[in-house]
């Protein structure tokens, strides 16, 4: 089991759990251990970005530090999102990526997480090696003290690179959608006019004004409730939210309404199919995703493959059998013809162009997926880790697929960056999921709570 590592890098509360002390270490251990392969005879080459959040400059200057004392040399990007990172970490030949970046935690959180030369995130083994340095006895890796230090440069024209790989990837002028986007005062907050302007776009923006404190608040792709009232208000065709740094995409059609991860996947892949593009008539999603969508694919002749929670676990499955569109509800979605991991902009231009091209608005695109009645709570315990040493939370989600019979379902699991439990429900009818929930809730609350 990783002990610093979760689904997505090592986060923790900035300056206290996620100390710059440990941003050196991860950046001196993280960096020899992406580089120690290297076969020629170059210096290696990391790239370094963050989001927005105040506390993002600190642990970057302790990571550039920890790089450094390694003989690495040093790319700093500046603020740019994740799947930027990831896409100029291959578009520069370079050994890796770093991004510092708690994604659509709070302000006071931050994360610290690595990608290999591929542009994709390290493999559990590859953490747990990482890890083993970091809490070792003795330091022995390399310390050179003139000849074999690293440098840094400055490379924030790289936000520009990935700025014009993402606008060729549309055919066309996007002209003629009315879309509000929602910057999530983060990441992509300087990013959206400078891509959506040069696509033909007829845009408006909020919450593109970051200030270090204000990332995530009340805004973005966990909370979308200006947006819905900004499209409705603005009589937009569309609203755009991402999160802090802009791996997610959630939507809000016409009517105001939210529309998650799992009905734009339904949205872009339905298109593809019936353009011959959708590869082996398959989506990749997690267990997390609804029924409905599941059932929706069906009706068209599609597949729906799922994976355990996380964007990297889709991304695996994609690469191991040949699929080219996966996601998770939360908004990471995966167009591997494109890019190779989960891309809000890239998947937001994506959607319009499937309103343009069908002429149709997203309320109509999505007529035929009737979604499952869901309910999720998040429960705060005192050790995610061990919730299945509980027989009493066993026995009631055992009792629960019981009543269901399969006409619903259940799931329980800890969340990969807080210490939660995730209880999570579907069934026919709103009353039964927000019934069955609360009754498992109630047992984790009453076994591990805090």
């Amino acid at each position: 089991m990783l002990k610093y590592f979760g689904t997505d890098g090592v986060r923790g509360e900035a300056n206290k759990t996620l100390t710059p002390e440990m941003a050196f270490k991860l950046g001196r251990d993280g960096g020899y251990v992406l580089t120690k392969e290297k076969k020629d005879d170059k210096q290696a080459r990391v790239l370094v970005s963050r989001d927005t959040r105040i506390s993002g400059e600190m642990l970057e200057y302790a990571l550039i530090s920890g790089l450094l004392s390694v003989g690495i040399e040093v790319l700093e990007v500046g603020v740019i999102s994740t799947p930027g990172l990831s896409y100029l970490v291959r578009a520069q030949g370079a050994d890796a990526g770093v991004q510092i970046s708690a994604s659509h935690n709070p302000v006071e959180d931050n994360g610290i997480k690595f990608f290999g030369s591929d542009g994709l995130k390290l493999s559990d083994a590859m953490e747990e090696e990482i890890e083993e340095l970091i809490d070792a006895k003795e330091d022995k890796l390399p310390r050179p003290s003139a000849e074999g230090l690293g440098t840094v440069t400055d490379f924030h024209e790289g936000s520009s690179k990935y700025l014009q790989f993402i606008k060729n990837t549309i055919p066309e002028d996007l002209g003629g959608i009315k879309v509000v986007i929602d910057g999530a005062n983060g990441a992509a907050s300087d990013l959206i006019s400078r891509l959506f302007a040069d696509c033909g776009v007829d845009f408006t923006t909020i919450a593109t004004h970051p200030n270090g404190l204000n990332i995530n608040d009340h805004v973005g792709a966990t909370h979308t409730e200006k947006l819905q009232e900004e499209v409705v208000k603005q009589g937009a065709q569309l609203g755009l939210a991402f999160d802090g740094d802009a791996d997610r995409c959630i939507a809000v059609d016409e009517n105001g309404n939210e529309v998650d991860g799992d009905h734009i996947m339904y949205v872009i892949g339905t298109y593809l199919a019936d353009h011959g593009r959708l590869k082996k008539d398959t989506i990749v999603t997690t267990v997390m995703s609804n029924l409905g969508f599941t059932k929706a694919l069906e009706r068209r002749g599609l597949k729906n493959v799922r994976t355990q929670v996380g964007d990297r676990y889709v991304s695996e499955e994609m690469r191991a059998h040949g699929y080219n569109l996966g996601g998770e509800q939360s908004g990471h979605v995966i167009m591997s013809d494109y890019h190779n991991t989960g891309d809000g902009m890239l998947t937001g231009l994506h959607l319009m162009l499937v309103m343009k091209k069908t002429g149709k608005s997203l309320s109509e695109l999505l007529e035929d997926f009737k979604e499952y009645p869901q309910q999720l709570i998040n429960v705060p315990v005192k050790d995610k880790k061990t919730w299945k040493e509980h027989q009493a939370i066993l026995d009631a989600i055992d009792n629960v697929e019981k009543e269901l019979d399969g006409e619903g379902r259940i799931f329980v699991r800890p969340s990969g960056t807080q210490e939660l439990l995730r209880v999570m429900t579907e069934a026919p009818t709103q009353e039964l999921a927000d019934k069955y929930c609360e009754q498992v809730a109630e047992v984790v609350k009453s076994e591990m709570g805090k």
